[in-house]
């Protein structure tokens, strides 16, 4: 097992990796949408759905792989009234076939965020 880090996505803020590889998996903490150069989180749901999703992609890249390599997410919503919001902006980032995916409301999300998206992605 390896862990994945890099200075692309923003450092975990707790006893947690930003991933692990386990050579043919890869599974990704939830990302919370932080900028990881200025620290700054975006106000709109939908700029925050992409910066989460970039974070993810700058993880996989340390690791080798690509938002095609995706295969499960998971996204946490704290308002599930943004669904169809952060579901355009989803579409974008993948091509089909589409990853499996969650999609629940939580009570709260760290730093007041308005949403997290993890991931699992396979080396074929």
């Amino acid at each position: 097992m390896k862990v994945v880090s890099t200075a692309n996505a923003p450092a975990a803020i707790g006893p947690y990796s930003q991933a692990l590889d386990l050579g043919n998996m890869v599974f990704v903490s939830g990302q919370l949408p932080v900028d990881p150069a200025t620290g700054v989180m975006p106000e709109a749901v939908e700029e925050q759905a992409k910066q989460s999703l970039a974070n993810i992609k700058a993880i996989l890249a340390e690791a080798g792989l690509g938002m095609e390599n995706v295969v499960k997410t998971v996204i946490f919503l704290a308002d599930i009234q943004d669904f169809a919001a952060v579901n355009a902006v989803y579409a974008e980032a993948f091509v089909q076939p589409y990853p499996a995916r969650s999609c629940v409301q939580v009570a709260a999300i760290p730093k007041g965020a308005k949403l997290e998206i993890e991931c699992i992605a396979v080396r074929e």
